[in-house]
């Protein structure tokens, strides 16, 4: 999948870790978009970000135009290396993130049963109940 596109849904930051520039956004199932499921996405070895704590219009996750990295490698000093790992996360361009491949899971949240996170390592992987999972680019 070139790109990861839910328009419509509610995503919000759930977590960054520092220590491993883990971060991690979620998407719940929700009555006032009448979804089912749960989506989680995770970007690992996170450089920059620029990001807002809610996207209440869905997310589309891609890779940075050519023009579009250019003005962030001006604006925030970056590497021609990293344009390889810059990603956007809204239709806009208003946020961003410079890290590792972008990874997703989704599930029906109903049959998630007790799951707190679908990247919970101390739960088996696959899990025992339909998921979908992929990456960007």
């Amino acid at each position: 999948m070139a790109d990861f596109i839910r328009p419509g849904r509610l995503f919000r930051v759930v977590g960054f870790n520092p220590s491993h520039r883990q971060l991690f956004l979620q998407s719940e199932a929700t009555l006032v978009d009448r979804t089912t499921t749960r989506i989680e996405i995770y970007i690992g070895h996170v450089e920059l970000m620029l990001l807002q704590p809610y996207y209440r219009n869905g997310i589309h996750i891609r890779r940075a135009s050519p023009d579009e990295f250019a003005v962030l490698k001006e604006r925030h000093g970056l590497k021609t290396s990293d344009g390889e790992y810059t990603w956007m996360l809204d239709p806009d361009g208003g946020s961003f993130v410079v890290g590792g491949i972008p990874n997703w899971r989704e599930a029906e949240y109903a049959l998630m049963g007790e799951w707190e996170s679908l990247y919970d390592p101390s739960k088996p992987w696959p899990p025992d109940f339909p998921v979908e999972s992929g990456h960007v680019g």
